[in-house]
């Protein structure tokens, strides 16, 4: 049984994986993920790959909301932004992928840091409806805008190529979206224990103080948004390549509100809980479309409200979270681990 854990060099105290336990378990889970487009068929795998791109996008969510404090309704549109601008440069410049997606990456960034400078002077409430203006501003650029975003009709992308191999295979773009995840999965464990990370969390939990102290508010509020943006923005790359076209419709603002529903439900402030809600809300419009097919028999118009009814359960699960485990999906999993930690010597 597992008594204690001891470190013994500040290498060992710092580690992203600090047991052997963990190590394996992350052994195993990138020998599983490998392994799974194998065995998976065709819709399962597209499910994966879209859990990974929206894991992708509400871990830079997640940067902003549960690291820094700062609450965005507007974060489908930093998505389109790198999306569009990823896009725009593969198609009329012929950038290739490797190229085009840090582009959009950084486009997205900048209009974070458009977006994210009232946060100085507002907070809150008044930040969610700044945020919100500049969902709607975004979709409507990406509508009317047409002759660069192409109007409701889009803008069709050709497959990446990377290294003159062309990712035209379902298999090929589910592996080069979860290496990107998991490559900025770790560079965001990273952040958290830097110098920029601290200071995330000391605005966070009390700004004031964190001031007192020396950390430039504005500053620190805005390389929150910046990082989240292009968190957003290389999301919004590999839902190009995926997809395969982009069009307005895909970054809604009711998208917006499923990334804050699995930031939510995962666990403010957590890596390993974002990823338990980007499974859990990507699986229950899963389940409503299942209940809805059961139901389509005896009530043929089921099908006509599974839209409306999928943001009900979203709103309603952030609600019922926040009330009974504000901590999300990751600390249910936690007091799992500590119950089998200690079975069966639990008082």
């Amino acid at each position: 049984m597992l008594i204690g854990n001891y470190k013994e060099t500040y290498a060992s105290d710092e580690a992203v994986f600090r047991t052997p336990a963990a190590r394996w378990w992350m052994a195993a889970l990138g020998c599983a993920a490998v392994a799974y487009p194998f065995v998976a068929g065709d819709y399962l795998l597209y499910l994966a790959t879209l859990m990974g791109v929206l894991a992708l996008a509400a871990l830079g969510l997640n940067v902003l909301i549960g690291f820094t404090g700062q609450i965005s309704l507007g974060h489908a549109a930093f998505m389109g932004v790198g999306s569009y601008v990823t896009a725009i440069l593969a198609t009329r410049l012929g950038l290739p992928f490797w190229l085009s997606v840090p582009a959009g990456g950084l486009a997205a960034c900048a209009a974070g840091m458009v977006v994210g400078a009232p946060s100085l002077r507002i907070k809150g409430l008044y930040l969610a409806i700044a945020t919100l203006a500049a969902q709607v501003i975004f979709e409507w650029v990406f509508t009317n805008w047409t002759s660069v975003t192409g109007g409701i009709r889009g803008i069709n992308v050709p497959p990446a190529r990377v290294w003159g191999v062309a990712l035209d295979g379902d298999v090929k773009v589910y592996f080069l979206v979860e290496a990107l995840v998991a490559v900025h999965y770790l560079l965001a464990a990273n952040l958290r224990r830097s110098r920029w990370g601290r200071a995330f969390v000391a605005v966070r939990d009390r700004d004031i103080a964190a001031e007192i102290v020396g950390v430039n508010i504005f500053r620190t509020k805005i390389v929150a948004f910046m990082v989240s943006s292009y968190y957003a923005g290389i999301a919004g790359g590999l839902w190009v390549y995926f997809m395969k076209v982009v069009t307005p419709e895909n970054f809604p603002l009711s998208l917006s509100i499923q990334f804050l529903a699995i930031v939510v439900v995962g666990g403010l402030g957590s890596i390993p809980g974002t990823l338990l809600g980007t499974v859990f809300m990507t699986l229950v419009p899963e389940v409503l479309k299942l209940a809805t097919g059961l139901v389509r028999a005896a009530w043929p118009e089921a099908q006509s409200y599974l839209f409306p009814l999928r943001d009900v359960v979203f709103g309603t699960l952030i609600v019922v979270f926040l009330i009974f485990e504000p901590k999300g999906l990751v600390e249910m999993w936690n007091r799992l681990r500590r119950f089998f930690a200690l079975w069966p010597f639990e008082k």
